[in-house]
């Protein structure tokens, strides 16, 4: 893969149904860094965006199949790569 075919960005920017491999997480809380290691979502897997809820709720997440909600705040911090 070339420098040109990928783009850094907030994970916050995808579209539902992009997804992105986990570049960095940032300044995110410590429980939810934990939280989300259990799940086996570290740096280097892949989130696809699932949904974003109205009205200031959380995004929907999947990874590994499973999915999950976090908050849009903590959401901004995730940085990723997209191909």
């Amino acid at each position: 893969m070339y420098a040109s075919d990928t783009c850094s960005k907030c994970l916050l920017h995808l579209k539902p149904g992009a997804s992105g491999c986990i570049q960095h997480f940032g300044n995110i809380d410590p429980m939810l860094k934990q939280r989300l290691a259990d799940l086996g979502v570290t740096e280097g897997s892949y989130v696809t965006v699932k949904r974003y809820c109205p009205w200031g709720g959380p995004v929907t997440l999947e990874s590994g199949g499973q999915l999950f909600g976090i908050r849009k705040q903590q959401a901004s911090y995730i940085e990723v790569v997209v191909s």
